[in-house]
């Protein structure tokens, strides 16, 4: 069967079809949620973070963290979280302090302007998932069950990573 063919509507489609398509998803779905924190941004006219900033900021909360913690937890990659918590400490939105064990450490921690960051982007994700139930989209049981696979499929590639190459 052709590529062709196999685009074709009514032809069975096989998994690895089915993986690229969930590949080029997640991906997507991940430009578009930065996307949609631009746009809230921007229309409540806080102009001078970046979307990814204000994710960050998001998923440190009310935690105190070294860059080196939210790589680990899978947030980040490395170049990536150094550089934006470099421009979100310079900017007034974390505190920074080296640790006092490991002097090449340092914890950073949302001011009270990260913590109003944080709140916003709680809020819009607080409204997405109001309206994902309200509307129909999505409910309780869809959104467990989207979670166990994804969570199945990160496991898997955790795998790969420790332990094949």
């Amino acid at each position: 069967m052709s590529a062709i063919e196999r685009w074709q509507p009514g032809t069975r489609r096989g998994f690895m079809d089915e993986y690229l398509d969930s590949l080029s998803l997640v991906e997507r779905l991940h430009r578009l949620l930065l996307d949609v924190l631009k746009d809230e941004f921007e229309r409540l006219g806080v102009l001078e973070i970046n979307s990814v900033q204000a994710l960050l900021l998001f998923n440190v909360g009310d935690n105190e963290v070294t860059a080196g913690e939210l790589k680990s937890r899978g947030y980040y990659q490395g170049s990536n979280v150094s550089y934006n918590l470099k421009k979100l400490v310079d900017m007034g939105y974390m505190h920074h302090q080296r640790c006092e064990i490991d002097r090449r450490a340092v914890r950073v921690k949302l001011t009270p302007k990260g913590r109003n960051i944080h709140q916003m982007v709680s809020n819009l994700f607080e409204r997405h998932a109001d309206g994902m139930q309200t509307r129909g989209v999505l409910g309780l049981e869809g959104i467990e069950q989207i979670n166990s696979q994804l969570r199945r499929i990160e496991r898997y590639w955790t795998d790969q990573i420790r332990y094949i190459y």
